[in-house]
């Protein structure tokens, strides 16, 4: 299979067109999404192909796109909602905590509910306290919900299609700073499984554990810890519902000490739920406490220097590792 660099954005935009045309009952619908083609341009060209009926502009209410896409995918089509934001989608939350993640379980499995909600989130580019949070925290801890965090391009098609094609709601988060990076991606037809973790840079010496935007971060970090004899390895989750600790403890019996790194608050985030699970199934495997390096708890300051101190950064990830490498 030929390999070409393309973007994120572009990478998320084939994912669609592919499977708006092999599966007529995959729609499209979310503020903008049609005549602008999306606030990220990610839904670019889907109007003009496959039309009104497929590609829905809808008002500036994430209940109502929320609820809409839940509706739809209880009548039998694959909806793809996108929220302008994820911190938007916050005013939906009742509609996917009490209505998408439950629905099935409460009607006994009989009712399927193909429906994903697609968007970008996190810091980085001063959008402020209100529009810079990361959400994927309090949508894993909500039984019935996959969680889905690409961090490539590839894997943003690749993980966008098998999220489109399953039976469950799929929540979808999208780092909106990856946008415009770049990567090999694929030619045609490629599908991500879920739960299967990635190690994106080999090492023996302590795992780091991440995802989304921070898993860039992490591969930085380990290319200059190489040059101070420093092995780190990095496995990228990708998926966090459903959450792939065999990879995760795999690495740590090899390395025998852990970092966990993620961009959101500390408190009940998933650094902790890893950390946990880590000290309870391998515990005798380390040689060194697990540590968390996770955002600062304070709402995002706009201020650009500021900003970059509330969540984790590549010097910051370096000294963690030597702190636990000593």
């Amino acid at each position: 299979m030929s390999m070409r660099e393309i973007t994120y954005r572009d990478a998320l935009n084939e994912a669609l067109h592919e499977e708006m045309a092999r599966d007529p009952s995959v729609l499209v619908l979310g503020e903008e999404v049609a005549l602008y083609e999306g606030a990220y341009k990610v839904t670019r060209g889907l109007l003009a192909r496959f039309g009104e009926r497929r590609v829905k502009d809808t008002p500036i209410a994430e209940e109502v796109i929320a609820g809409s896409a839940i509706g739809a995918a209880m009548g039998g089509l694959r909806p793809v909602a996108e929220m302008m934001t994820w911190n938007f989608a916050i005013l939906a939350f009742d509609q996917i905590i009490n209505h998408a993640a439950k629905i099935r379980y409460m009607f006994g499995g009989r009712v399927k509910l193909p429906l994903v909600i697609r968007g970008p989130q996190g810091g980085g580019k001063q959008l402020a306290a209100q529009h810079s949070q990361s959400v994927e925290t309090w949508l894993a801890h909500c039984p019935g919900l996959k969680v889905v965090c690409p961090s490539s391009p590839a894997d943003a098609k690749g993980l966008l299609v098998t999220a489109i094609r399953d039976d469950d709601p799929v929540m979808f988060l999208e780092h909106e700073i990856l946008y415009n990076a770049k990567g090999n991606v694929p030619e045609g037809e490629i599908a991500v499984p879920f739960g299967q973790a990635a190690i994106v840079h080999q090492g023996s010496d302590v795992t780091i554990i991440t995802y989304s935007l921070m898993t860039l971060k992490a591969l930085k970090a380990a290319e200059e810890l190489e040059r101070d004899g420093i092995h780190a390895e990095v496995i990228d989750l990708r998926t966090l519902v459903p959450l792939d600790m065999e990879a995760v403890l795999a690495s740590v019996r090899k390395t025998n000490r852990a970092l966990v790194v993620q961009e959101g608050w500390p408190v009940c985030g998933m650094a902790s739920e890893i950390a946990a699970r880590i000290q309870e199934d391998a515990f005798d495997d380390l040689d060194a406490p697990v540590r968390r390096l996770t955002g600062k708890p304070v709402p995002m300051p706009y201020n650009r220097i500021l900003e970059a101190q509330a969540v984790p950064q590549v010097p910051d990830i370096v000294a963690e590792v030597r702190r636990l490498a000593a």
